[in-house]
């Protein structure tokens, strides 16, 4: 049982700062209004939490739907931090609903953006299923390492990118990222929690420290930097582990930025022994471009294959009390004849006897009721049934093609492997 704690006004929780954002993406939008809500909540003091609680956040409002982010600071059951995003207002909702969302979620690296763990996911949210995300989002001595930038000064990073427009890639991990949120319109809500008896120094703000970090990555790139032949097979190394992985483990082990470093060293690495061909560094550069596309492409084919999967189970469970119902509505047809002769054989128990063939026909119109709706449900189920089995054997193919082209790819890491 975990101990729930919300973060608002009159919170008892460690110093909480919550930012909101509207970023504006009508230019990539072909199925709505390409608004995407970030959200920023930095939450200062995270070791004081326990492992049996939860942490609550204030309701995020997206096109009229109330939404939160529920997180396990020590994780839900595991030992990694839990992450999920959730329909606020579940409770109160008509019986049958269900609200779509894309979006991502991310812990920032606060010393190096670009190494921030983030992902991205696509839901249909339902009664049965109100709350989605990762139980398993980032192991807790990986967020805990000093050498990592997950904590700093025991406060961690949290964003939520959240959208209800149905356009493929409409949110990124480049988007998550590297996104300047100064070139977007935005509204902002700050709220800090309360400390008794505790003085806060003031914190530097997200556009402080991408100002900071932008220049000196600038800085960094415009200097000559000599790469030494371990750190090209430290890199090389990173980039093996990352193939050896299939393409959906790599989508979401949330690791492709960190990557991108390993592959402007490889194709920066000079040597007087070993010197990669123009050809090869023009093929890393590309597959830096191409390894994330690819892994979206297989993460995408297995949620289609599961889509349908779920069909089949909606369909099945619909099979199965249509055959219950039958069942049962023959043998209530056969009790009312059974009564129809009694009332013939039996004229003096005429009144009882239509007292409880009223009862039945009742029941047996019910049971028509009933089965005439989920008759009419499986028939729309059934139309799109073509359409179900299409997608997912489109996906089969793109799944395979995913394979071959990943093999490709870790093929040619290995083929570095002599050479550096």
């Amino acid at each position: 049982m975990f101990t729930i704690l919300s973060a608002g006004s009159g919170s008892n929780l460690p110093k909480v700062i919550w930012r909101v954002e509207v970023l504006n993406s009508k230019s990539q939008s072909k199925d709505g209004n390409g608004e995407i809500t970030k959200v920023t909540w930095r939450i200062q003091n995270f070791s004081s939490f326990k492992k049996d609680q939860m942490l609550r956040s204030e309701n995020i409002s997206v096109d009229g739907n109330k939404w939160r982010i529920d997180v396990y600071p020590k994780g839900n059951n595991v030992d990694h931090l839990s992450i999920f995003l959730t329909a606020a207002d579940s409770a109160t909702l008509p019986s049958g609903w269900t609200r779509f969302a894309q979006y991502g979620l991310a812990v920032i690296d606060q010393t190096d953006r670009r190494n921030s763990i983030a992902r991205v996911l696509t839901y249909e949210f339902n009664a049965r299923d109100s709350s989605w995300g990762y139980p398993s989002f980032l192991a807790l001595n990986e967020l805990e390492d000093p050498k990592r930038g997950y904590l700093i000064n025991d406060a961690c990073l949290v964003e939520a990118y959240i959208s209800t427009d149905r356009t493929d890639g409409l949110i990124s991990h480049e988007l998550m990222l590297e996104t300047d949120s100064d070139k977007h319109e935005t509204k902002e809500n700050q709220t800090t929690m309360k400390i008794e008896s505790a003085i806060e120094p003031e914190e530097p703000t997200d556009q402080d420290i991408d100002t900071f970090f932008s220049g000196l990555e600038s800085k960094l790139l415009n200097s000559k930097i000599v790469v030494s032949q371990e750190e090209a097979k430290e890199a090389l190394a990173k980039l093996d582990e990352a193939m050896n992985m299939t393409p959906v483990d790599f989508y979401n082990s949330g690791k492709f930025s960190p990557l991108k470093q390993a592959f402007k060293i490889l194709a920066s690495f000079k040597c007087s022994s070993t010197t990669l061909t123009i050809e090869q560094k023009n093929e890393l550069l590309a597959m830096e471009e191409s390894l994330k596309e690819v892994a979206d492409r297989a993460a995408k084919a297995v949620e289609d294959k599961k889509h349908l999967s779920q069909m089949e189970s909606m369909k099945l469970t619909i099979t199965h009390n249509l055959d219950r119902n039958l069942v049962k509505y023959k043998e209530v047809e056969s009790e009312v004849r059974q009564v129809d002769q009694k009332l013939a054989a039996f004229q003096q128990h005429v009144e009882e006897a239509q007292k409880e063939k009223e009862k039945m026909l009742d029941e047996r119109n019910g049971i028509f009721r009933s089965s005439k709706r989920m008759k009419v449900e499986l028939e729309a189920l059934e139309k799109k049934w073509a359409e179900y089995e299409a997608k997912a054997e489109v996906a089969e193919k793109e799944e395979k093609a995913v394979e071959a082209e990943w093999e490709r790819m870790k093929d040619f890491i290995s083929s570095l492997k002599g050479k550096i």
